[in-house]
């Protein structure tokens, strides 16, 4: 593994935290109290997103709380400890970061009569979206161009 904790390095791991705290906020808040998610604009409501998207935003939550939280964690304590599980998982969690989104995105303009989102998300979602996407696939591009593996 690279030794070199260049900035890129830096950015990946910040990023990371940043996207951790962001989806302990809005993901495993909503699975103890999703009315307390939806009034903070965290989750969205029936009448945005229907009782099936609720059923979906409820299957999400509990996938990356399970699931992708714990990676991404495990992920940046492996690259600072300089482990090969460490990039391992980070790849794994970038992975997600790079696929969700885009599935997100895709539903989102699919059907605009099924999901009926305030017209500010409709602006802020893609923004958003597409951010987390470049992240996932500039870390996996960081990680394989630094041999961090």
């Amino acid at each position: 593994m690279n030794n070199k904790k260049d900035i890129g390095f830096w950015v990946l791991i910040s990023t990371a935290i940043v996207l951790i705290l962001f989806l302990t906020a809005g993901q495993t808040l909503s699975l103890i109290d999703y009315n307390l998610a939806i009034d903070l604009g965290l989750q969205e409501s029936e009448k945005e997103i229907g009782k099936v998207g609720i059923a979906f935003a409820k299957g999400f939550a509990f996938g990356d709380t399970v699931f992708y939280i714990p990676i991404l964690v495990l992920g940046v304590l492996g690259l600072i400890k300089e482990k090969k599980w460490g990039t391992f998982l980070m790849l794994c969690g970038l992975g997600i970061s790079v696929y969700w989104p885009i599935v997100h995105l895709y539903t989102i303009y699919i059907d605009t009569e099924a999901i009926t989102l305030n017209p500010e998300k409709y602006i802020s979602f893609p923004i958003v979206l597409t951010l987390i996407t470049v992240y996932g696939l500039w870390g996996i591009y960081y990680l394989h161009k630094n041999n961090m593996d």
